[in-house]
């Protein structure tokens, strides 16, 4: 049986509205399957390739590449085999820059595409904006779309031809920019470090990593075990875990835990694990990993990167000293977690002698926002990090909390 169906802008997120057509995957006349990337969208949030979700054939594209269209409403028509899908049926998979407010930006418009100033072709706003942004000549660039339409991918593969000078930066690399600056210029950013010996951290490692990592297939890091010291030094260091609101710091009761990911260096997002503080080193060590490979794979919802309330970054995999990371707005902290190195260190008995040993050893350091709290409250929070690191008996404490 053969339905003739709408085909809805399905909902992107609780709060998005809206949603701009950047790329149309197929065009009318193509046969789909369900799994296929139909098209992408763009929204503040986020960049989205939306698979199709029925089987059949495009037969009508209604919303042209460029143009916003408000959720729920008619972007193209098919025809498809068995029942049609509802509006939600093809759900995003979404490519998302950090949680940070970026200033307002211009939407392009919903009609027709707009035609380009002293040309007699029609450009989409995304289009004309990458013309501009590099400087190009709309004429020097062959059209394949409908029309000899010139489409982004065309802008693209054009400044690919003529390499040397010219780098477009894509969407996620362009808003990741835009929501640092932005930080920068909202909150006045304070760095400070302390070294941390990793020593009973890497009693546990040896305890438990060979096992681990034959029933997990990834290596047991330090990173959980940091985000368990820091769940205990936020106990007593609340304005850590909190967001500057409109003349007031909301410190919030839960650590919804926000963790940077890399994207082939493209661009950064921060999913967020919810209620870490709740959770056991193996469980942090799960979840942080079930929300890295979902935002890699392109299969983080808008929801994923809401409510973080502390962002964790993890450079150290590269052998860093120590960054200073920006902050993710609202948010007041974030804890850069660097490269842990074989030092010389110095050994404490019980009896007070001193001895050199050789000790693992890295930086933890932490940008904060000196709206929200000062120096000693910070260095007082690192501190108490250190100590919970330095003493805990990880490897018996193993799949419990410290408390």
């Amino acid at each position: 049986m053969t339905n003739v169906a709408d085909l809805r802008l399905p909902q992107l997120g609780e709060t998005v509205t809206e949603g701009t057509i950047t790329r149309w995957a197929r065009r009318a006349g193509d046969r789909v399957e369900p799994d296929d990337v139909l098209y992408e969208v763009s929204t503040d949030k986020v960049d989205s390739e939306v698979p199709a979700g029925f089987s059949g054939v495009l037969t009508e594209i209604v919303a042209a590449e460029g143009a916003t269209v408000q959720v729920g409403e008619v972007i193209a028509r098919y025809e498809s085999e068995g029942a049609a899908p509802p509006v939600e049926a093809s759900a995003p998979r979404s490519e998302v820059p950090a949680e940070v407010p970026a200033a307002p930006a211009a939407s392009p418009a919903p009609t027709a595409p707009a035609r380009a100033t002293g040309g007699s072709r029609l450009l989409s706003p995304v289009v004309r904006s990458l013309l501009a942004d590099h400087g190009l000549d709309p004429s020097r660039v062959p059209g394949t779309g409908l029309g000899g339409r010139i489409t982004r991918h065309d802008v693209e593969q054009y400044l690919r031809d003529h390499p040397g000078h010219v780098e477009a930066f894509t969407s996620i690399r362009r808003r990741t920019a835009q929501h640092m600056v932005a930080s920068r210029s909202t909150s006045p950013h304070v760095l400070t470090a302390m070294e941390v010996d990793y020593g009973r951290v890497e009693e546990a490692r040896r305890a438990h990593g060979s096992a681990w990592k034959a029933a997990e297939g990834r290596s047991l890091t330090y990173l959980p075990f940091i985000v368990r010291a820091v769940a205990e030094a936020l106990v007593d260091h609340p304005r850590i875990n909190a967001s500057v609101g409109d003349g007031e710091l909301i410190v919030h009761r839960d650590l919804n835990l926000a963790v940077a990911v890399d994207l082939d260096f493209e661009g950064l997002v921060a999913p967020v694990v919810r209620q870490a503080g709740q959770m056991t080193v193996p469980e942090v060590s799960r979840a942080i990993a079930d929300v890295a490979e979902r935002a890699r794979s392109k299969k983080l919802s808008p929801d994923d990167l809401a409510g973080g309330t502390f962002t964790v970054t993890n450079p150290g995999q590269y052998g860093t000293l120590f960054q200073f990371p920006i902050i993710n707005q609202p948010q007041v902290a974030i804890l850069s977690t660097d490269g842990v190195s074989r030092k010389p260190v110095v050994v404490v008995d019980d009896d007070g002698n001193e001895t050199v040993g050789i000790g693992s050893v890295g930086v933890l350091a932490l940008a904060w926002d000196h709206r929200a709290f000062d120096g000693a409250y910070a260095a007082s929070f690192l501190r108490q990090v250190r100590h919970v690191l330095e003493t805990t008996d990880w490897a018996g404490d193993w799949g419990s909390g410290t408390e």
